[in-house]
């Protein structure tokens, strides 16, 4: 990247350059065919990822759990939940993948626990200003008899963000009532995590991905927010931040947690989901004694035009260079509508939080069409890159999933005003013919799978030339040859219509535009994300080109 701001050293290590595959289990792989996803069902599909040419595995949460959010509500970090396996299975998929040559990422939810772990059980147990209660954050309420809740805070899912106990304290959840916050003023929550972190190393994991990286530290004062609750932070670097996202002492909790992690060998590392904006704000996570990486939701949300995607990247790679760690790239994951249904809406037209039955339907061939072409794009781009299972089969949102098969607490929380995730978390499709399209032995499917997912079947796309399987394969092999994820990049255009840039001896275009674009002279296509019109790259195409 080209560019005069200070810049730190680049890092190094295997991070910088990785491909990460995320899993969420219960829709991964099911071997013994109740109908959700398993640990023994992902290490049987192990040798897919191999095939694939990804670098590492980031495994969405198996921990005990009631599963009000679908595991994001933790009752113990230190074991497996039968509904998935054993911690004999965990093990195992960690030696299995390492014999792969894949590292194995799994999540730490510290934000909040369940309301089922032991902590908060102890809490409701105890009385007001109680060490129990103090791992949390109690408050009284406001008003008579402290009748109303301690500020104005909503929950992300919908509703106030606090829920009163029989004793008439109120505590805090972000999310679920059932994910009550911990309280990380409190030492005795940081000591807590760091054993757990320590546990979980000595397992032999490579990293975690820190769920909620933005959220653990309020405000002390905890003061009213008079604005929509978001998980995002805010666009700008100076305005005032939410008093729940993105304050500055959560930066104290990830240099002692990567102290730790580098007294390890291995190059074990921390990655963030922290819904923070603009891009220098994100890259305060990724400073040299912070994380590893930082999820770039900018660039996920950046809207399909080549103004939007040349600026996003453009402050990307400028943020993150000037604290020497690489950019993150992300299209899709388990909170947000699949790339390749989302792009098939209007541009310009915003994020749904959910796609179902009585909504705007997106264009499913103009949405798989631009999804190719996005993630060839992504995958040229210098620095790491997370792809979500699934989309290496370019499959879509269910946007037709029956509601009363809803799971996600957003769709009751919001009071069925918003649909939620559950389209992007229906089980993937291995094999056309077969019960569940081969994701279990069964037809048993927690979520409803829509006859459509056998077109998407990965036997119906291996070895299929100009298949979404066969041309993520290859893009993953070039970028690996020609080393893009090292850069640098050069822009050769960034016009209303038309990118191009040069990056580890290859010509990277994609046309934005409704009118072909010619090919430069000589050039020989290393891969399209869709057939060429004779020697012009037609609309919403990605070319990878050497001349």
């Amino acid at each position: 990247m080209n560019t005069d701001a200070t810049q730190e050293t680049p890092a190094t290590g295997w991070w910088t350059e990785a491909v990460i595959y995320q899993i969420y289990p219960r829709s991964f792989a099911d071997a013994n065919g109740d109908g959700i996803g398993d640990l023994p069902g992902i290490t049987a599909r192990l040798d897919h990822l191999s095939e694939l040419g990804v670098d590492a595995v980031w495994l969405s949460p198996f921990y005990p759990s009631p599963q009000a959010d679908a595991g994001y509500d933790v009752a113990d970090y230190r074991d497996v939940d039968p509904l998935f396996g054993t911690l004999a299975d965990a093990d195992k998929i960690i030696a299995e993948a390492r014999a792969r040559g894949l590292r194995v990422i799994v999540d730490l939810v510290p934000n909040h626990t369940s309301s089922r772990h032991r902590w908060f059980q102890a809490a409701v147990a105890a009385a007001p200003g109680s060490p129990e209660r103090q791992r949390y954050i109690f408050r009284d309420g406001r008003g008579p008899q402290g009748a109303e809740p301690p500020n104005d805070w909503e929950s992300v899912f919908g509703g106030p963000a606090w829920t009163r106990l029989p004793d008439g304290q109120w505590y805090l959840h972000l999310f679920d009532t059932g994910q009550p916050d911990l309280n990380w003023d409190n030492p005795e929550v940081r000591a807590e995590f760091l054993d757990i972190l320590r546990f979980w190393l000595d397992r032999g994991v490579d990293g975690f991905r820190v769920d909620v990286a933005h959220g653990l530290i309020k405000q002390a004062d905890l003061a009213d927010w008079q604005e929509p609750q978001e998980i995002l932070s805010g666009p700008d670097v100076d305005k005032p931040r939410p008093p729940m996202w993105d304050q500055d002492g959560v930066h104290d909790i990830y240099r002692e947690w990567r102290r730790l992690l580098d007294s390890y060998d291995g190059e074990r590392i921390l990655v963030a989901e922290a819904w923070v904006e603009p891009a220098e704000r994100l890259a305060r996570y990724v400073r040299p004694d912070e994380m590893h990486q930082a999820f770039n939701f900018e660039y996920l949300l950046a809207a399909w035009t080549a103004t939007a995607q040349y600026a996003v990247i453009t402050r990307s790679l400028e943020a993150t260079d000037s604290v020497g760690a690489p950019t993150t790239w992300v299209l899709s994951n388990h909170d947000v509508v699949r790339h390749a249904s989302r792009l098939g809406l209007a541009v310009g037209g915003g994020r749904p939080n959910g796609i179902g039955i009585g909504d705007p339907q997106p264009d499913a061939a103009l949405g798989l069409r631009r999804a190719r072409a996005a993630s060839l794009l992504m995958l040229a781009l210098p620095g790491s890159a997370y792809l979500y299972q699934g989309e290496e089969l370019g499959l879509p949102e269910h946007t037709t999933l029956p509601d009363e098969a809803r799971q996600d607490p957003t769709w009751e929380r919001s009071l069925h005003t918003q649909r939620g995730r559950d389209g992007c978390r229906v089980p993937i499709p291995w094999e056309a013919d077969a019960p569940s399209y081969g994701f279990g032995p069964t037809d048993a499917s927690w979520l409803p799978q829509p006859p459509s997912w056998a077109e998407y079947a990965l036997d119906r796309q291996r070895g299929v030339d100009g298949s979404t399987y066969e041309l993520y394969r290859t893009a993953l092999r070039l970028r690996r040859e020609h080393g893009l994820a090292r850069g640098p990049l050069r822009w050769l255009s960034s016009g209303d219509e038309v990118l191009t840039f040069t990056n580890g001896g290859l010509t990277v275009l994609t046309n934005f535009g409704a009118e072909p674009v010619p090919l430069p002279a000589g050039a020989e296509v290393l891969a399209s994300s869709a057939p060429l019109a004779g020697d012009g790259v037609p609309t919403d195409v990605t070319v990878w080109l050497r001349a």
